[in-house]
């Protein structure tokens, strides 16, 4: 069975650091797990099909999207102050660091970068966001949406090398990127960001069992009362996990919705 946060994998220390705490779970509970190489380009939506992941981050919306739901083991709960201890994460509005953009509207009639549009950060969350600004003078912002770019440090880059105007990105993954690899944050600044949604959760495949499941899942609510991770959790931002249930990502459908009552099912 494996293991992976290629999800928040954002800079190679942060690789490792991750890589130490799944590498802790696996040990307290008991589960021999492979932690996937967190350089390997194997895209999420393949890590996500695999039988064998027992624990693994995923994104709340495609989640949400799954028939075969991956089965629920916990989720985190960030530790910086505008999290307010809740299991949550908001969605960063970049712009290039040095640019002219100094609000979101500032940057309407440019263009939007996106890594997929199963993705609540990339797609879901901005698309939501945006129903706050239309009107009938103004359906919609982007003179061009570009990408997929599958993944969300290009969409990064797209901003930085002037591709993209904007683009709405993971704002937990950019904390972490700013702890972490902060010349490469600070190339990009926040303009606005969205309301809260449900943490990525930590998941195992549809065939894992449930003893196994159990062990995992009581070792990640765990985590925070031992002293030999807590430097660790420290590095990746998080005070603890916590247990989560299905009916917590139906906000994620819920905005999906919204979007398309109003008429306004794709970013434009």
């Amino acid at each position: 069975m494996i293991a992976s946060a290629r999800m928040y994998s954002w800079s190679p220390s942060l690789a490792a650091a991750w890589n130490r705490l799944l590498g802790w779970i696996a040990k307290r509970a008991g589960v021999p797990l492979d932690v996937l190489d967190q350089a390997d380009p194997m895209p999420l939506d393949d890590i996500w099909r695999r039988d064998d992941l027992a624990c693994g981050f995923m994104c709340g919306y495609p989640w949400a999207l799954r028939a075969d739901k991956p089965h629920l083991l916990a989720a985190p709960v960030p530790s910086p102050a505008r999290y307010a201890g809740r299991p949550v994460y908001f969605t960063d509005f970049i712009v290039r660091a040095d640019g002219p953009y100094k609000s979101l509207a500032d940057t309407f009639g440019g263009r939007i970068a996106y890594s997929t549009e199963h993705s609540h950060s990339g797609y879901n969350a901005p698309r939501f966001h945006l129903l706050g600004y239309r009107t009938a003078a103004r359906p919609t912002f982007y003179r061009e949406v570009i990408g997929p770019f599958i993944r969300q440090m290009p969409c990064l880059d797209a901003v930085v090398d002037g591709r993209a105007d904007v683009a709405a990105i993971d704002g937990y993954g950019f904390e972490l990127l700013a702890k972490h690899a902060p010349e490469v944050a600070g190339r990009v600044r926040v303009v606005e960001s969205t309301i809260a949604a449900p943490s990525a959760p930590l998941v195992a495949a549809p065939v894992i069992d449930a003893a196994t499941r159990e062990r995992l899942a009581a070792a990640l609510l765990s985590a925070h009362e031992a002293a030999e991770i807590r430097s660790t959790l420290a590095e990746l931002l998080l005070t603890r996990f916590v247990a989560v249930t299905p009916g917590d990502f139906q906000v994620f459908l819920d905005r999906e919705r919204a979007a398309e009552v109003a008429g306004y099912p794709k970013l434009a």
